[in-house]
């Protein structure tokens, strides 16, 4: 019974993507997504699948411009920053309309009211929306954003003051994320008055190109255009996202015409989409990192030694063969070469597992263990095949004792228990969001991402290292903040948190009639300027 109201479903779906919009020169765009996200509100998204997913739907005050890391105006039409590095002053673009929707429409244009509502819900405790939605900011948190904000404030209807606590380099490109995506303050009041203060999540009002029209969670998300989008509205008319987990199957849809867009493309079907006429394939190299999480709080985890040993025992190269065929390079770092401040003085664990022997004896673990290792459900540019990944992790340990338990959980769970610090051994990954080392390493190693909630999955707290890391966020010298990471980098080197496994490509699949679909080296989907043609 399940199984074929699912199919229905799948069907009911499909005769809706073909048959809407009607007018005859009405154009829909479906993009085949791997996962289901977690939320399609920004300020609770923490995976890209969730960042792609709110993105149609909302501006930030800056952004990248299409293809690069260069911060371009966006809602903010021009800003100051104070000599200290502390104040940042923005002049918001007059006339900006948001979308409405059955129970919303607009009395106003965007103002300074919906910046304030946007970063005081997530910085105060007492702001009125801040548990709505539960209350989990998780990247707001993870950027040190509660310690960073001093004072915001609204100068007058259109300009906005934001004073710092201190001088940080990426700031400005942090305000280009989704988590600070634009809300409708006005849209929050109509909710909250009519009784209904989730759907400021569930039922999104933006001023992007696409407005919301309904999510199918594990099925599709569908949008429209925006007729009276601030930068022209958008050529395709419908766009959908076609939630397909697996790249077989989305390659599948591919080809058959059911979808126009895949997303992540198994590196084994290269070859098949490169020669298929009917077919583009997009490659550009990525500004991220696959990597293997040690719970550093669990014994006998807790043990550098151990770590070690797990870097040691684990063949990277092996891996990179079979998971990575062309596309990937081997990680040393927790920054990607592609960064300004990698650094490649660094000499790589090598595969040797008599030494990973060596050292799991001197650590006194001579008994053996059984722990569990984690994989990704999904298909991620920085782990195309985390499955694969996980069982020749595990050939590799078995020789030293260590017998695995591999499990994994839908998405959602599986993020929630890796934040939770419910797992031992994990893979997991990151795409860099802002072009900045900051993402890297602040987000993903510091103290304040240890927190239960955060993405420092490793539970990793080394003071020297965060000591480093947030001197490198407060300085905007790039000389001296290439050096403080790269004191960092050997920190975590010597300490061995991760497992680094790999460096990708990011790869797209379109039809051969899309066009200008742009490469986003942040790892996104970007749609605002795609068309079809004839």
């Amino acid at each position: 019974m399940l199984l074929s109201r699912f199919l229905c479903l799948a069907i009911l779906l499909t005769c809706t993507v073909s048959a809407a919009p009607s007018p005859a020169s009405a154009k829909t765009l479906v993009f085949c997504s791997e996962g289901s996200p977690e939320t399609i509100s920004p300020p609770l998204a923490i995976t890209g699948t969730a960042m792609d997913a709110a993105r149609p739907m909302f501006n930030t005050l800056v952004a990248f411009a299409p293809g690069t890391t260069d911060l371009v105006p966006a809602l903010a039409e021009s800003w100051t920053i104070s000599p200290d590095g502390r104040e940042y002053v923005f002049k918001l673009r007059p006339n900006v309309p948001f979308h409405a929707n059955d129970e919303f429409t607009p009395s106003r244009t965007l103002n300074a009211e919906d910046v304030l509502f946007t970063l005081m819900r997530q910085w105060k405790e007492d702001h009125p929306y801040h548990e709505v939605g539960g209350g989990r900011f998780d990247y707001f948190l993870d950027m040190g954003m509660p310690t960073l904000l001093e004072e915001i404030e609204a100068v007058d209807p259109m300009t906005v003051r934001i004073r710092l606590t201190r001088p940080e380099a990426p700031f400005l490109a942090d305000l280009a994320l989704p988590f600070n995506a634009i809300l409708s303050a006005e849209y929050a009041d109509r909710m909250m008055e009519a009784g209904t203060p989730e759907k400021l999540d569930t039922a999104p009002i933006g001023t992007g190109p696409y407005q919301f029209v309904d999510f199918r969670k594990d099925v599709a998300i569908r949008y429209e255009a925006f007729d009276r989008y601030w930068r022209g509205r958008p050529k395709i008319d419908t766009l959908v996202f076609s939630i397909t987990p697996t790249p077989a199957a989305r390659l599948t849809k591919l080809k058959a015409g059911e979808c126009h867009v895949m997303a992540f493309p198994s590196p084994n079907d290269l070859a098949s989409i490169a020669n298929d006429p009917r077919l583009e394939l997009l490659e550009l190299r990525g500004f991220n990192v696959g990597y293997l999480a040690i719970n550093t709080s669990r014994p006998p985890f807790d043990d550098v030694r151990v770590r070690r040993a797990l870097n040691l025992a684990i063949d990277k190269k092996a891996i990179l063969s079979a998971i990575y065929p062309g596309t990937g390079a081997e990680a040393k770092n927790p920054l990607p070469p592609t960064l300004w401040a990698y650094n490649d003085a660094i000499t790589p664990y090598p595969y040797d597992p008599d030494a990973a022997r060596e050292l799991l004896v001197e650590a006194g673990v001579t008994d053996g263990m059984t722990i569990d290792l984690w994989y990704m459900p999904v298909s991620r540019p920085y782990n195309p095949d985390a499955k694969r990944m996980a069982q020749m992790i595990a050939a590799d340990l078995e020789p030293l004792g260590i017998r695995v338990n591999i499990v994994t959980a839908p998405w959602e769970e599986y993020r929630n228990k890796l934040q939770a610090g419910e797992t031992t051994l994990a893979l997991y990954g990151w795409t860099g969001d802002n072009g900045d080392p900051d993402n890297f390493m602040h987000t993903l190693l510091s103290c304040t991402a240890a927190r239960p909630g955060g993405n420092n999955i490793a539970r990793w707290c080394n003071p020297r290292f965060d000591d480093l890391v947030v001197r490198a966020k407060e300085n905007a010298d790039r000389d001296v903040r290439k050096t403080l990471y790269d004191a960092a980098q050997e920190v975590f080197h010597e300490d061995a948190p991760w497992v680094p496994i790999a460096h990708s490509v990011f790869l797209v699949a379109t039809r051969a009639n899309v066009v200008n679909f742009t490469m986003d080296p942040l790892g996104y989907h970007v749609f605002e300027r795609v068309d079809l043609k004839e």
